[in-house]
């Protein structure tokens, strides 16, 4: 039987193929003994680990004054999920009989095997507990994974840690192969089928404290995928650093995951993970019929680019329960973009957006980007003054932050003032500036915040999207649909039991069969 993998790193793309028996499959290194492994996570720095290709991101940072304060207040109050690749994980070590553990800022001791999936804001933490773990349980295997260790596996040198790279729900196929090479690094690949990933088991987290309320109103809130990959060119951009192409899982299994995430955890709101949704137009429309037809509606939320989300898609994505679209607006200055590689979208179109989410009661949240090296105070002024003009739910003013394997870090790298990777949260100016000083950038981005948030306007235009209930009252005449939108057909009748997702085959209870993955041998001697 042939089974296949591409490896990919800092844009090599190269595929090989071997027979079955040259891949490790289920056989564990201590015959068939359960092992005792934990995944250990922190909750410090307020680092949301999915965003950023999974370098993590930062919250608004604690500043003076009441406003800042509030800010904070808002960003912070909900418990994230956890990582998606940990529930994964969980699924796949479980599957293979382990007991799974899920560990928060505490040097746990007596565990077999420890994973650490850190983020760029967390690395010094996480470097600390493999330390503290290593020294107080020396037997034990310690595995580094997650877009770090792939894209800076030179973090680990010094430390006894297999760092793994590529995607690492592989260790459901090849965990002894890994913990055969402590201290060497592995080189996974990725999964071309993404159908055959087990689904995501989310009872070591707690799950039903998890919430995402700037995109829902209904809890608890899961994580999902239906793609992987980016096939933009954003040169800052971290989703694109392993790989530019999209891998598609298809719309049976995605819905069947959120089903049986609604059953066994009582999920009620989805924030789809893919960098581009929608990219698949097909997918896109048989997954939205077939959410449609889950026996309880649930609330989703995706992020996209504002080409993509038509007002026909909008419409259909919003009858099946669509709440909140994220878009990276970035910066009106056209030059701006283009010099970094981005693709440029009408302003015409971006208002048109977003006023066809506000009328059909989507939220939307728009990114900008403020602190390019060469800002000014009255460029980043145009970008708060653009923010208001278009008026979204929610605006995010990032500020330009270099992230390393991308080639703005390396065009960029004589000019970063700040190696330090715990302030990389986007809320901290980390670059040197032509004409602006770090503490005027710090100045200005409270500034966009303030202005952007305390306004009238803000409030009348989204009063009935941040509040539900106040449209029932018929308080926000926006937040009506108007007589220009055409009529559509209603949802499709719910199915139910076996007969939801009917026309592909997927596994009823564990994972589905191996997928077709191996590595290049010379990854083989990677270790040393």
């Amino acid at each position: 039987m042939l089974v296949v993998v591409r490896l990919i790193e800092f844009g090599r793309r190269e595929t090989f193929e071997y027979g079955i028996d040259a891949v490790a499959t289920n056989a564990r290194p201590c015959g068939d003994a359960s092992m005792h492994i934990v995944l250990w996570d922190t909750r410090k720095l307020d680092a949301s680990k999915d965003f950023a290709g999974g370098y993590g991101v930062g919250m608004y940072p604690r500043r003076r004054g009441f406003r800042n304060r509030l800010i904070r207040w808002f960003y912070t109050r909900d418990r994230r999920p956890v990582a998606l690749l940990y529930a994964h994980l969980a699924a796949a070590l479980g599957q293979l009989g382990h007991r799974v553990e899920y560990v928060e800022d505490r040097v746990h001791q007596g565990a077999d095997v420890y994973v650490f999936c850190p983020s760029l804001i967390t690395l010094h933490l996480e470097r600390q507990a493999m330390v503290e773990i290593a020294a107080k349980t020396p037997t034990a295997r310690l595995l580094v994974v997650g877009l770090v260790a792939s894209t800076m596996p030179e973090a680990f040198d010094s430390m006894d840690v297999t760092v793994v790279k590529g995607e690492a729900e592989q260790l459901l196929w090849r965990l002894d192969e890994v913990l055969a090479r402590p201290g060497a690094t592995v080189q996974l690949g990725v999964i071309e089928d993404l159908d055959r990933l087990p689904f995501p088991d989310w009872s070591p987290f707690r799950p039903r404290r998890f919430r995402v309320s700037y995109d829902f109103w209904q809890f608890p809130t899961a994580l999902v995928q239906s793609s992987r990959g980016c096939t933009l060119r954003c040169n800052y951009c971290p989703y694109t650093i392993l790989e530019r192409t999209t891998r598609f899982r298809s719309p049976e299994a995605v819905v069947e995951e959120v089903r049986r995430d609604v059953r066994n955890w009582g999920f009620r709101s989805f924030k789809f993970r893919d960098p581009l949704f929608g990219l698949n137009r097909g997918n896109m429309f048989r997954l939205a019929e077939l959410l449609g037809r889950l026996p309880r509606k649930v609330q989703f939320s995706v992020e996209s680019r504002v080409d993509l989300m038509r007002p026909e898609v909008l419409r259909m994505l919003r009858r099946v329960g669509l709440t909140s679209v994220t878009v990276g607006i970035e910066t009106p200055d056209e030059a701006t973009l283009r010099r970094y590689c981005r693709s440029t979208i009408r302003e015409d179109r971006q208002r048109e957006f977003i006023e066809t989410c506000r009328r059909l009661g989507i939220r939307t949240v728009a990114g900008f980007m403020i602190g390019f090296p060469e800002d000014t105070e009255d460029s980043i002024d145009r970008v708060r003054v653009y923010a208001q003009m278009l008026n979204p739910t929610f605006a995010n003013f990032n500020v330009v932050t270099p992230y390393p394997g991308t080639e703005f870090f390396a065009q960029m790298k004589d000019r970063i003032a700040d190696f330090d990777f715990s302030r990389y949260t986007v809320y901290n100016p980390v670059l040197k500036y032509d004409h602006l000083t770090p503490e005027q950038i710090v100045r200005w981005h409270e500034m966009c915040y303030r202005r952007y948030y305390f306004r009238w306007e803000y409030l009348r235009a989204n009063a009935h999207l941040l509040w539900p209930w106040v449209a029932r009252f018929g308080a926000s005449e926006r937040g009506r649909p108007s007589a220009a939108d055409p009529p559509h057909p209603g949802v499709p009748r719910p199915l139910s039991g076996p007969t939801v997702l009917p026309g592909r085959r997927l596994r009823q209870d564990g994972p589905h069969r191996q997928p077709g993955v191996s590595e290049n041998p010379a990854d083989r001697r990677e270790a040393g």
